[in-house]
């Protein structure tokens, strides 16, 4: 594993083109953010919540820019490309930053398959034959599948060679993400709206508040803003981080939030009654803006759908297979995978190996999860728990790496930290159990790779890092439980009653947040290169 002095300053394993500026990288913001997630988002949410989806797409905006801020320091601080796996390694060292970055990773990479699906899904609505064939409304076909795969290898091809062609294809499928959308809430609020939908049908909230809750966390609320991050992960290829990442970041959550709004809105008033006869539950659809396009006969607007089907989920599955190579990339660096991984082409500035090994575990879950639907609640739920680890590295590197310049800094973040950090654990529990425990399993899955690491380095430099670690293991064990143990409406045993659950997570949540806080030690070592940053390290280097 690399230890700083053996990484710093080698054009083979980080010297990544400083090319995109602000505009590009809010680009690269909403283009991750307006994915298939407003293909699909706006009737899973209605699915789930009814009307009152309108407040998912609201509070789940608001939630991540809390969760945002803290991120936006630390991008701006440490403008190191794959950021996002790396702040908790800073601040806690290797078991925390191993879990923080695995889970991050998990849920980015699984990113590029389910867009490419979303494409397909729209494809299954066409009138021919063969298309209807592609996907039987749980999951796609093998011909389905087939052509999802080749997506697949469109966003690894646009990527490999040099991030200013990926740059340049994202900002023209930008123009086509705002202008498709536009078109789709204009076109059916002038033609197929009906007000009453919002107080008919079971009423505003026909299922409860609860279920606004759990439509933030499971219906693609969370899954759609999570693009937040992709700035902040190509923050070591921006010329001025510490201004560019703040505008992206922020101006991409609330540009896309306004987007989503509107969406939801145009999609509820325009159900057909006759299709809520069962309730919002019941409302079934492949391709859901293109089924009410026909519903309404705008087949010119059916018709610009299923082209954009292509062009917006295609530009997410892009942006993400620049940033989950970063991801690995720095993983790596952290000292967790082969060195090889690490390799960024001298002449490209592209980390060739990691986007070859992302591809591969690209088509693990293409072929695993073989529909939108299934896939994304996995995603949302592993993304949430990357979320926890952020606030409290925010922090404590605050008080361990006081002298670091801090280009944007997080206002008032002894306030912002904490209920950030309280408001991901509330995410994590609105995700229902038992998915809460099951993805927590899965996250248990990549302790093998870093025990075997550890192993490698000596179990006595293992001591600082467990004690630093012990916090998060304790965090994840007890949200399982409280889940499992929550009221019904969230999906436990109705052991802790509707309300007094939340209660609970929120209050234990903070204390594990200042647990967390008090874990954070010094031992990750820092360098000055051209810009201040924390030293890459490896197991025995911060122990």
């Amino acid at each position: 594993m690399a230890t700083a002095s053996s990484v710093s300053g080698s054009a083979s394993t980080g010297d990544y083109r400083r090319r995109l500026g602000t505009f590009s990288l809010l680009m690269v913001g909403l283009s991750s953010i307006i994915g298939s997630g407003w293909l699909f988002g706006s009737w899973k949410a209605a699915k789930v919540a009814g009307p009152a989806a309108l407040f998912a797409w609201i509070i789940g905006a608001g939630i991540m820019i809390l969760i945002g801020l803290s991120y936006m320091e630390l991008g701006s601080t440490f403008p190191k490309s794959g950021g996002m796996v790396r702040y908790a390694q800073y601040s806690h060292g290797s078991l925390v930053g191993y879990m923080g970055g695995w889970s991050n990773w998990i849920a980015i990479v699984s990113v590029i398959p389910i867009e490419a699906e979303a494409s397909i899904q729209y494809m299954s609505s066409w009138k021919w034959h063969w298309a209807k064939g592609l996907y039987d409304g749980k999951e796609l076909h093998p011909m389905g599948l087939a052509l999802a795969a080749v997506l697949v290898v469109v966003y690894f091809l646009l990527n490999y060679w040099t991030v200013r062609l990926y740059a340049l294809a994202n900002n023209f499928i930008m123009i086509v993400k705002f202008t498709v959308p536009a078109l789709t809430v204009i076109g059916l609020i002038a033609s197929g709206f009906h007000g009453g939908n919002f107080v008919h049908h079971g009423g505003f909230a026909p299922y409860g508040w609860a279920a606004v809750l759990s439509a933030i966390a499971t219906s693609g609320v969370v899954f759609a803003y999570n693009g937040f991050q992709s700035p902040i992960n190509l923050a070591g290829e921006a010329r001025n981080p510490g201004r560019s990442v703040p505008i992206a970041l922020i101006g991409a959550l609330v540009v896309a939030a306004l987007v989503y709004v509107g969406l939801q809105t145009a999609f509820i008033g325009a159900v057909p009654g006759h299709l809520l006869g069962h309730g919002w539950s019941g409302i079934d659809f492949n391709s859901p803006f293109a089924d009410l396009a026909m519903a309404w006969n705008l087949n010119w607007l059916a018709v610009t759908l299923y082209a954009d089907a292509f062009v917006s989920p295609s530009g997410t599955g892009m942006t993400y297979t620049a940033s989950t190579a970063r991801m690995i990339q720095g993983m790596k660096e952290n000292g967790y995978f082969p060195k090889i991984l690490g390799y960024v082409h001298p002449k490209y500035g592209i980390p060739q190996p990691a986007m070859w090994f992302n591809l591969a575990v690209s088509f693990v879950f293409l072929f695993t999860f073989r529909g939108w639907g299934s896939l994304a609640e996995v995603i949302s739920v592993a993304t949430v728990i990357s979320y926890v680890t952020g606030p409290v590295s925010a922090m404590v590197l605050r008080r361990t790496c006081p002298d670091l310049p801090r280009p944007a800094r997080a206002p008032a973040l002894k306030v912002v930290a904490p209920a950030g950090f309280m408001f991901a654990s509330l995410l994590l529990f609105w995700s229902k159990w038992p998915l809460t425990g099951e993805v927590i399993g899965i996250m248990a899955l990549g302790l093998p790779i870093y025990a075997y690491y550890g192993w490698r380095q000596g179990i006595a430099a293992w001591g600082p890092h467990l004690r630093a670690g012990i916090w998060l293991v304790a965090y994840l064990a007890w949200m399982a439980l409280l889940s499992a143990l929550g009221s019904a409406k969230f999906g436990g045993h109705d052991v802790i009653p509707y309300g007094v659950d939340m209660a609970v997570v929120a209050v234990t949540s903070l204390g594990f947040y200042a647990w967390g806080v008090r874990s954070g030690w010094a031992g990750p070592s820092r360098e000055v290169a051209g810009e201040s940053a924390v030293g890459e390290t490896d197991l025995a280097s911060v122990g």
